[in-house]
């Protein structure tokens, strides 16, 4: 059996060590935060800053077949980095590839120096699209309809146009020279665009070759997520992130039959190939819910899940998986799938009814 160490017990934490176990992998846990959202889902807890305690760190990497950073805390990452050379297995991460794509700026300036679609800069009239520079996901990021609002924004935030269409979003794994590109997985955006479900796509030749293009341009060496905006206009890449990404695994999981983090264990040992087919093609619905005070269930974005203290299994029969986050207010992930869009519409409703008996929700 492999052991893979993650530093991170969040959100990022969660998806890795889920795909690890599926890969029938041992998964220890490192974090700094005794409370860690995931501390009870890992086989094994180690509670300690490894910015702080290195030596105890690399004694561990002794013990493991690899180690995974999942955090986007930029001190550790590039504590990470200074000190890789002294692991005992390897670390699936592109440092280099990371520190482009955190920088909002400058993964724009990527994307036009290979001449890669992306929403103009500092439009001249609104609507405006507005992101901070070096946040990931949906953090700080919102829509301004008028100069007023655009007048009063934070200083150093990045001001694009706003683009209509739908959030896809693509993963590539790379092993410095070749670059497999897996499943396309459409990301359903709430009010704060926050996702709170994903569903599979069909294959986009475009897409697909754009984020081949953008790895093979880094010579990546770990994962990369591209996301993009498909619309009218065509595709426009919003932004890339080198590390190991929440939620999008998961689907791509059931619906494709990839497992990323097999994959990525490939780049960093025996390499892999471009994807030619799937082992699977089915139909996948991942989405978040939560038990509201009226005892009704609302869709809700991720950002909510980090708030919770305990995470791990709740229900699970064939074509279903539900998993319970704990905290205020409980937040369910329902993974449902089938081998198609019918198939797995039925799983979530019998899904669902498992959830009502439960708690008497109003479904």
């Amino acid at each position: 059996m492999k052991t893979i160490c993650l530093v991170g017990g969040k959100l990022q934490g969660f998806e890795a060590a889920y795909l690890s176990k599926k890969a029938g992998m041992k998964v220890i846990l490192v974090d700094k935060n005794p409370q860690a959202l995931i501390r009870n889902y890992a086989d094994e807890f180690h509670c300690f800053d490894v910015t702080k305690e290195p030596e105890k760190f690399l004694e561990l990497s002794k013990r493991v077949d690899a180690l995974l950073p999942v955090n986007e805390n930029f001190d550790c990452i590039e504590f990470l980095d200074s000190i890789k050379e002294r692991f005992s297995c390897p670390i699936l991460f592109d440092f280099e590839a990371y520190r482009i794509s955190r920088d909002k700026k400058s993964s724009k300036d990527y994307f036009k120096s290979i001449g890669v679609p992306t929403p103009q800069d500092s439009p001249s009239e609104p609507p405006y699209f507005v992101k901070p520079p070096c946040e990931s996901s949906s953090v700080g990021a919102r829509i301004i309809y008028d100069n007023e609002d655009l007048e009063a924004l934070e200083p150093g935030m990045l001001v694009e146009e706003y683009v209509e269409g739908e959030v896809v979003s693509l993963e590539v794994v790379g092993d410095g020279k070749n670059f497999a590109v897996v499943k396309e997985t459409l990301v359903h955006i709430d009010e704060t665009y926050d996702c709170h479900m994903v569903t599979p796509l069909p294959l986009d030749p475009s897409f697909r070759q754009i984020s081949h293009a953008l790895a093979a341009n880094l010579s990546l060496k770990g994962i990369m997520d591209v996301e993009a905006i498909s619309g009218p206009k065509g595709l426009r890449v919003i932004e890339i992130d080198a590390r190991f990404p929440s939620q999008t695994p998961t689907a791509v999981y059931y619906s494709s039959g990839i497992n990323l983090i097999e994959l990525l264990f490939h780049a960093f040992t025996d390499g892999i190939e471009e994807i030619e087919d799937f082992p699977e093609n089915k139909y996948c619905i991942y989405e978040h819910i939560m038990l509201g005070e009226n005892g009704s269930f609302v869709p809700v974005g991720e950002q909510v899940l980090s708030m919770g203290i305990d995470y791990g299994k709740f229900y699970e029969e064939p074509g279903i998986e539900i998993l319970l986050c704990k905290g205020e207010n409980p937040v369910f992930t329902l993974i449902f799938w089938g081998k198609d869009k019918e198939e797995a519409e039925a799983k979530k409703c019998k899904g669902l009814s498992v959830l009502k008996e439960r708690f008497g929700a109003a479904v």
